[in-house]
C-alpha cells in the first residue's frame, strides 16, 4: 500500500469519534498523527465504557481503537500558558490542524484559526462541528445521534408508523464515521491546494452538513414535490417483483435490487425452480411483469419461503441479476469479498491482545491499508516533547508543574 500521507504531520486536539476517526485515517495512510490528550483524563472516549453507551470489553477498548489507531499520544494541560506554548511549537511544525472543540472553548484555550495560524501561517486548519461553524447553535455540542441521524432527516427516512418509536443509528458512532471520512477527504483536498498554490485553507466539516449530503438525493425530491420524505409502506413498495426483499424458511432475507425485471425474470425463475413462470403471459415482458406484479410478488415469497437461506445461497449462485443476502456484522466481516479486499485487518494492543478493525475504505495501489494500534494515553509524550529540543530535565520539570502527563 502506497503510504500516500506519509511526511505529513497532523496534531490533534479533539474527543470522541467525529474528529478523531478522520485523523485515524490520514494515520493509515501514513501520517504522523499527535494527538493532544487531557493532561489527567486524557480523551473522553477512554471513558465510554462506564457511560452505558456501549458494552466495551475489559481487554481492548475497540472503539477507541477504530478512531485513534496509529497515532501518537501527549497529555498536555491546554489551560495553562506552557501548555499553550507547547502546543503553538508542535504547530509551528505541523501541516494540519484539527479539532472539534466548540468555538467558546477554542477562544478559551486560544487555539482558534488566528491563535494557530500566528504560529504557522501554512497550516491546514480544520473544524469538526455538530452543526455547522455558523448559526444560531454553532456553539452548542452535538453528537451523531442528534445532528446526524435525527436532525438530518436519517431516522425519518428509515421510519415506519408500524415501528411506533424513532429508530435508533445502526451503529455506535455510525454517523461520526461517515463524517470522519468527509474531513479526511476535506483535508487531502486542501493540502493539494496548497502544494499548487501556497495558500493555507481553513476546513469545515458538520454532522449536520455530512447527513445532509448523505441524504442528498431524498432531500432534492422532497424540495421538488414539497412532500417530506419517508419511506413507503410495507405494501406499496413498488411494482418491481425482482426489486424487494423476500423472507427464506429459516427466517432470514434475501435483498433483491434488478432493475431491469423484465431482463432478469427468466434467470430468476430458472434459479428458483420454475422456469415455466417465464414464459407465463402474465409475465412474458417488462411490461406485463409489472402490470401483475402482485401475482409475481406473490409466487416469489411463497417459492422462497420453502428452502433455508443456506440452499438459496446455492441455488441463486448463478443467478444474473443484482442480490444479496441481508447478513449481519460477523457474516459481513467473513464475506468472500470482504476477505478478499481486506476490508477487515488484523491487530494487537500494545499487550499482544489480537482483535480486527475495519480497514479504511480508500486503497492505493490495490492494497488495503494495516492500521496499528491506538496508543495508550501520554505513550509518546517524551518522545514528543524531546523532538521540540526539550531535555530530560526540563520535561520532568512539566510533569512536577503538572502541564504534560
Amino acid at each position: 500500500m502506497t503510504a500516500v500521507m506519509r511526511g505529513v504531520l497532523v496534531l490533534e486536539v479533539a474527543e470522541h469519534t467525529f474528529v478523531p476517526a478522520a485523523s485515524a485515517l490520514l494515520a493509515d495512510w501514513g501520517a504522523d498523527v499527535v494527538k493532544i490528550e487531557h493532561v489527567e483524563r486524557g480523551d473522553a472516549m477512554r471513558g465510554l465504557a462506564s457511560s452505558g453507551i456501549a458494552v466495551v470489553p475489559d481487554d481492548v477498548h475497540v472503539l477507541f481503537e477504530h478512531s485513534n489507531r496509529g497515532k501518537r499520544s501527549l497529555g498536555l494541560d491546554l489551560t495553562s500558558e506552557a501548555g499553550q506554548e507547547i502546543l503553538y511549537r508542535l504547530a509551528a511544525k505541523a501541516d494540519v490542524f484539527l479539532t472539534n472543540k466548540l468555538p467558546s472553548v477554542r477562544a478559551k484555550l486560544r487555539i482558534d484559526v488566528e491563535d494557530i495560524r500566528a504560529h504557522n501561517p501554512r497550516i491546514i486548519y480544520v473544524r469538526g462541528t455538530g452543526q455547522g461553524e455558523r448559526g444560531p447553535e454553532a456553539d452548542r455540542g452535538a453528537y451523531d445521534a442528534l445532528a446526524f441521524w435525527s436532525r438530518a432527516g436519517v431516522a425519518a427516512g428509515v421510519m415506519r408508523p408500524e415501528y411506533g418509536h424513532v429508530p435508533v443509528p445502526p451503529a455506535p458512532g455510525f454517523g461520526d464515521s461517515i463524517g470522519a471520512m468527509t474531513i479526511a477527504g476535506g483535508i487531502t483536498s486542501a493540502l493539494f491546494h496548497r502544494e499548487r498554490t501556497g495558500e493555507a485553507t481553513t476546513v469545515d466539516v458538520s454532522l449536520l452538513g455530512t447527513a445532509m449530503w448523505s441524504m442528498g438525493q431524498a432531500l432534492a425530491l422532497s424540495l421538488q414535490l414539497d412532500v417530506p420524505w419517508t419511506p413507503p409502506p410495507l405494501d406499496k413498495q413498488g411494482s418491481n417483483p425482482l426489486s424487494r426483499n423476500y423472507q427464506t424458511r429459516d427466517g432470514r432475507w434475501l435483498s433483491f435490487t434488478c432493475l431491469q425485471a423484465g431482463r432478469y425474470w427468466p434467470s430468476a425463475c430458472a434459479a428458483v425452480g420454475r422456469p415455466e413462470l417465464a414464459t407465463d403471459p402474465r409475465f412474458a415482458d417488462h411490461a406485463a411483469l409489472l402490470a401483475h406484479s402482485g401475482e409475481a410478488i406473490a409466487l416469489l415469497r411463497e417459492v422462497f419461503a420453502r428452502r433455508p437461506l443456506a440452499e438459496w445461497r446455492e441455488l441463486l449462485a448463478d443467478f444474473t441479476g443484482q442480490w444479496s443476502v441481508v447478513q449481519d456484522t460477523l457474516e459481513a466481516a467473513v464475506d468472500p469479498q470482504t476477505v478478499a479486499n481486506g476490508y477487515v485487518q488484523d491487530c494487537r494492543t500494545a499487550d499482544g491482545v489480537p482483535f480486527r478493525l475495519a480497514a479504511a475504505p480508500v486503497q492505493f495501489d490495490g492494497q488495503p491499508a494495516p492500521p496499528r494500534r491506538a496508543p495508550a494515553f501520554n505513550e509518546h509524550g517524551d518522545d514528543v516533547l524531546g523532538e521540540l529540543g526539550l531535555d530530560v530535565e526540563a520535561i520532568i520539570d512539566l510533569k512536577l508543574r503538572g502541564v504534560v502527563a
